[in-house]
């Protein structure tokens, strides 16, 4: 049960297949909150998720999205807009969680550019027509509604290797274009930033053992992270009891990076 309520609340979540969406789609739900959520190629993951929420007594509805199609984008968002707001009546919170896999799949054989190709379509680009589309809704909502995006607690240090530094480079511009946002939205709408660190998703288990390991080691507290964690920070954030926080990042990442 989520400390953090979120009782009666619309949320959208996008990209709530697996791993960290679908952790904060139900994390979500178990706070109280109705769920709409996205997928843009798996459709079956995106209705398991949308089981477990409607089995937690909360509404689901699942929408397809494919952030990266950007000859689509605008109309798949107007969609989903629309959509969610036909199901729920109006929507309260936006997480833009969906994310360009370049580590798992065919990622690891794109070449450098096909990788930053698609990093900049997705989390880039993405995020930020998708919280365009989220201030146009709140910003006509009495209550306003709050937006969510999805960084990477690195972007502060730095780490060695061509595929951290395209990541870095892509979720660097979605951290500063969330603090420009929240300062552009405020006061009607709240927009934060969750970083995550190590969180043991499908790359933490493609990981070689002795490199999981030494990754452990070398966290504060001594563990990688999981998605329910990530999820947790998500809900404070959407939550109440962060009424007064805009424009602040949570690092979800055992103290690996400090801010």
């Amino acid at each position: 049960m989520s400390t953090y309520a979120l009782d009666g609340l619309a949320v959208v979540v996008t990209g709530a297949t697996s791993g960290i969406g679908r952790a904060i789609a139900i994390a979500a739900a178990r706070a109280g909150a109705d769920v709409a959520l996205t997928y843009a190629h798996h459709e079956h993951g995106a209705h398991e998720t949308a089981r477990e929420i409607t089995a937690t007594g909360r509404r689901a509805a699942v929408f397809p999205l494919d952030l990266g199609d950007t000859t689509r984008v605008d109309g798949a968002l107007a969609n989903l807009a629309s959509g969610a707001r036909a199901a729920f009546g109006r929507i309260d919170v936006w997480i833009n969680n969906a994310g360009a896999d370049i580590l798992t799949g065919d990622g690891p054989n794109l070449s450098a550019d096909a990788k930053l190709d698609r990093l900049i379509a997705v989390d880039l680009r993405g995020t930020i027509l998708a919280s365009w589309q989220a201030v146009s809704i709140f910003s006509a909502q009495e209550r306003g509604g709050v937006i969510i995006n999805m960084s990477w607690d690195h972007v502060l240090t730095g780490l060695e290797g061509r595929n951290p530094q395209i990541f870095a480079a892509v979720k660097g511009g979605v951290l500063a274009f969330s603090k420009a946002l929240a300062r552009s939205a405020a006061p009607h709408v709240r927009v934060n930033i969750v970083a995550p660190g190590w969180i043991q998703t499908a790359f933490g288990e493609a990981l070689e053992p002795h490199r999981h390991q030494a990754i452990a080691a070398s966290t504060p507290l001594g563990r990688w992270g999981t998605p329910e964690d990530v999820a947790a920070a998500a809900v404070y954030l959407a939550s109440p009891a962060a009424a007064f926080i805009t424009g602040q990042t949570i690092f979800v990442n055992g103290g690996v990076v400090m801010g």
